[in-house]
């Protein structure tokens, strides 16, 4: 979490029309993974920075709809899809 948290960080600061995160590559999301995508979130509202998050597994997938949080991410299937969503 505390890499994510950084590049994400680094990612706003650069001041994007957006931000993609590409999920693609996490086999499982434990609660502070969670929590930095809450914070990411919560940076977009603030700067107005279109946040997607693609590419995630059935397991992490299920891990957003357990949590609820598939309704407040705006999740695509694949990075081609993210730059346009």
């Amino acid at each position: 979490a505390p890499t994510l948290r950084n590049a994400i960080k680094e990612a706003y600061d650069a001041k994007p029309a957006r931000v993609v995160v590409d999920l693609s590559g996490v086999a499982y999301m434990a609660t502070p993974g969670l929590a930095t995508l809450v914070e990411a979130l919560q940076m977009s509202k603030r700067s107005q920075v279109v946040l997607v998050l693609c590419g995630l597994t059935d397991r992490v997938r299920a891990v957003f709809e357990i949590a609820r949080l598939h309704t407040v991410f705006r999740i695509v299937p694949d990075a081609a899809t993210a730059l346009t969503a």
